[in-house]
């Protein structure tokens, strides 16, 4: 089965994955993917992730398992992430410059950019002065 966005795929996978309390969610992998992982993982709001390669059957294939991250005991446990939000899309690509990054929550969220420096956080791209696709907003 084809995925046509597989971004919200993953996103839509770590939302469902946080609202049932799963520990680990597994997901098909890719480089953006893995960025986009490793960028959440750096802002704490997740445990850690990894890239598993594939099998004897479809070597080809690799998996990305991302550890979700809680605070709290067993039954007050809350997820870290309490929100994510897919902005550009397939069909509608959405761009900023440098002086429009959005701000989420205030500063609380953060926003993932896809930019000619590769993917990063929105504060980090005002940082280094460049703009890009608005991939996602997380809180």
């Amino acid at each position: 089965m084809s995925v046509t966005d597989p971004i919200a795929d993953m996103l839509t996978r770590i939302r469902n994955g946080v609202l049932v309390g799963q520990t680990v969610v597994a997901m098909p992998g890719s480089s953006i993917k893995a960025e986009i992982a490793k960028i959440l993982k750096e802002e704490g709001y997740i445990e850690n992730f990894e890239v598993v390669d594939g099998d004897e059957k479809h070597p080809t294939h690799t998996t990305l398992r991302v550890h979700l991250k809680y605070l709290g005991e067993r039954r007050q446990r809350r997820p870290v992430i309490s929100g994510l939000e897919r902005i550009s899309r397939p069909g509608r690509r959405i761009y900023t410059h440098k002086q429009n990054i959005p701000w989420v929550l205030s500063g609380v969220g953060i926003a993932i950019l896809s930019t000619p420096k590769g993917v990063m956080t929105g504060q980090r791209a005002r940082q280094l002065g460049v703009g890009g696709e608005i991939i996602c907003k997380v809180w």
